[in-house]
């Protein structure tokens, strides 16, 4: 007999994305597991390509360049240079590079493997117009921030 399915997780948070003009550039849905956090990425109006995302230590996000985001989210008892892929880092606010396709939609999940993630300030999601490559600092080459979105 096959067990019955496991109760969807309830989210934890919802981040509305924009753009630096105010335009709807989707949502991304947090979901705490028993090891760390799943983000759920529902993306619209992104140009066709990989796009860098992270987490960002400040829950704010004014435009043009979504700068008062402030940098990415890191450990609490150390820093740790940016890159998944870098053998010293990763920073906490480091996550996987996700797609947009011709139409401008997202659908994606990037997973942080860990719960502990603070910040006093607030945190948010940011997408970059190029993608991340896990290693350059201090963000990947990732490039201009083009959408954010805060964790309510």
């Amino acid at each position: 007999r096959t067990p019955p399915p496991a109760a969807a997780p309830e989210p934890v948070g919802h981040a509305m994305l924009k753009t630096a003009d105010g335009a709807d550039a989707g949502m991304v849905t947090a979901f705490r597991g028993p090891r760390g956090l799943l983000f759920r990425v529902e993306g619209r109006g992104w140009p066709t390509g990989w796009h860098g995302v992270h987490l960002h230590a400040v829950g704010k996000c004014e435009g043009p360049g979504f700068t008062s985001a402030g940098s990415h989210v890191n450990h609490a008892d150390h820093t740790m240079p940016h890159g998944l892929l870098n053998p010293e880092g990763p920073d906490l606010g480091d996550l996987q590079n996700v797609h947009a396709a011709a139409d401008g939609s997202v659908h994606a999940e990037v997973y942080l493997g860990t719960t502990d993630v603070t910040s006093t300030d607030g945190l948010s999601f940011l997408v970059h117009a190029n993608p991340d490559d896990h290693v350059s600092q201090p963000i990947g080459g990732a490039g201009a921030r083009i959408a954010c979105g805060v964790f309510e």
